[in-house]
């Protein structure tokens, strides 16, 4: 008997009612809210703009392609007031600027060296040249009587004749006096890493024996490479390895002015 109970309450529980899914057809046991992500048609108009969700571009989608009337991304060109493009070059000195340094570092030569007393101004070619010829000009003019000038080229005494091409060979000119037991004026157009200035010291051992050696410089870019400090600057410019310095002078380029700008790749 209990064997028959046991197959027929197998058989009821097959042909019984079908059990209910509470999923499908019973109450749900927690109602739809506005916004639940699991009913994407109940949500608030601004939930689709905040996923940024195709035809609905929000304040999150500004600039994106879907709504070319956004304002542009902050990827957009730059300002002019931001860092010069690769190429550009801005002036830093003047005509009537270089004048006002020139006139000032000719001074201070009079004042260290007594009214210029035994002096001789060499000039680096190429720029070195004309801003020695013209130091010596101002100094003529203070003091009433001329000033000694030349030129010394320093190319066969550089130390990276190796790594670069051939280059052509510069004039030295010293005045009929000589540089022995004179003090001497070394004019360059930039002072960089100080291996120029060296150089120069080297062409001067086999030219002479002064008295003593002090450097004049238009511009001091700063980033030595050696122990080299200039006696006279006209214009302290701090640059960065990137920049380039360029100076133009009336007796070589047509005009005066220092520019400085990005360093090219040709350049490097």
């Amino acid at each position: 008997m209990r064997a028959r109970m046991a197959r027929d309450g197998q058989t009821g529980g097959r042909s019984g009612p079908a059990s209910q899914d509470p999923v499908s057809s019973g109450p749900p046991d927690h109602p739809a809210r506005p916004g639940d992500p699991a009913h994407p048609g109940s949500g608030s108009p601004g939930d689709s703009a905040r996923r940024g969700g195709p035809g609905n571009p929000g304040p999150g989608n500004a600039g994106s392609p879907g709504n070319p009337g956004g304002p542009a991304s902050p990827g957009g060109p730059a300002s002019p007031g931001g860092p010069a493009s690769p190429g550009s070059q801005k002036r830093v000195l003047e005509p009537a600027e270089i004048r006002r340094a020139l006139t000032r570092v000719a001074h201070e030569i009079l004042e260290r060296t007594h009214g210029a007393d035994d002096i001789v101004l060499l000039g680096i070619p190429t720029r070195g040249v004309p801003l020695a010829q013209r130091l010596a000009e101002r100094a003529a003019e203070f003091e009433g009587r001329p000033v000694p000038c030349g030129s010394l080229d320093v190319t066969m005494y550089r130390d990276d004749l190796r790594l670069r091409p051939a280059r052509a060979l510069g004039r030295t000119e010293l005045p009929p006096e000589g540089i022995d037991a004179r003090t001497v004026v070394i004019v360059d157009d930039v002072l960089y890493s100080g291996r120029t200035v060296r150089a120069a010291l080297d062409a001067l051992a086999d030219l002479g024996r002064p008295r003593s050696v002090q450097l004049a410089v238009l511009v001091d870019r700063g980033h030595r490479e050696l122990p080299v400090r200039a006696d006279y600057v006209g214009k302290n410019l701090p640059t960065s390895q990137r920049e380039v310095v360029r100076v133009l002078l009336t007796e070589t380029d047509g005009e005066d002015a220092v520019l400085l700008g990005e360093r090219t790749e040709a350049q490097r």
